[in-house]
């Protein structure tokens, strides 16, 4: 699985969706329990910030994953999408050690690995934000594909999925004749056919 260029298509799909709505859609609900738009938002460009100081060897300084209101939010998400897919492309990332606080504070994750959390938040998050805005992406089979392989390999289940603050909530029970994608946001606790 070539990560990076995975990524840069996921970010570059959530890129797409933020760039064509327009502020009248910063208010609307989004499948992330409480958030609107504008919150999404802020929460994903904070997530690119912090992966790219991450990739340069400054992930634990916690200022940097930081979220805050944005006068803008569609113009600070494009940049930082920018920034992060540019601290990606960087020679050498896949080995560097990236330290990702909100998962593990003692020690760091392999580049490669920590790319493809970023790979499978950005596939989930875009598709929450397009679906918020009536937009929802269709993500290509090698996307997908890279999406269930990630989920299977690290996104754990049980109870903790029900805490406040979990990363990703209970699976959402199967429905037969599913596509992949529409299994693999069952997995990660969205339904596809939300807000139904």
């Amino acid at each position: 699985m070539d990560v990076v260029k995975l990524n840069r298509r996921a970010v570059s799909v959530s890129a797409d969706i933020v760039a064509a709505f327009g502020d009248d859609a910063l208010a609307a609900p989004t499948p992330c329990a409480q958030w609107d738009v504008r919150r999404l938002l802020a929460h994903m460009t904070a997530q690119h910030n912090g992966f790219a100081a991450a990739a340069r060897g400054a992930g634990s300084d916690d200022a940097v994953w930081a979220e805050e209101p944005l006068d803008d939010p569609r113009d600070a998400y494009g940049a930082s999408a920018q920034r992060v897919l540019a601290a990606f492309d960087e020679p050498g990332v896949l080995d560097r050690m990236f330290v990702l606080p909100e998962i593990r504070r003692d020690s760091g994750f392999p580049g490669r690995m920590a790319i493809a959390f970023h790979l499978l938040d950005y596939l989930v998050h875009g598709w929450d934000v397009g679906a918020a805005v009536g937009a929802p992406p269709a993500f290509d089979d090698e996307l997908v594909a890279a999406g269930l392989e990630v989920t299977r390999r690290f996104v754990p289940d049980g109870p903790a999925r029900s805490l406040p603050g979990a990363a990703f909530a209970p699976p959402v029970p199967p429905v037969a004749g599913w596509s992949d994608q529409e299994r693999l946001l069952a997995l990660l606790g969205r339904s596809p056919s939300w807000p139904n």
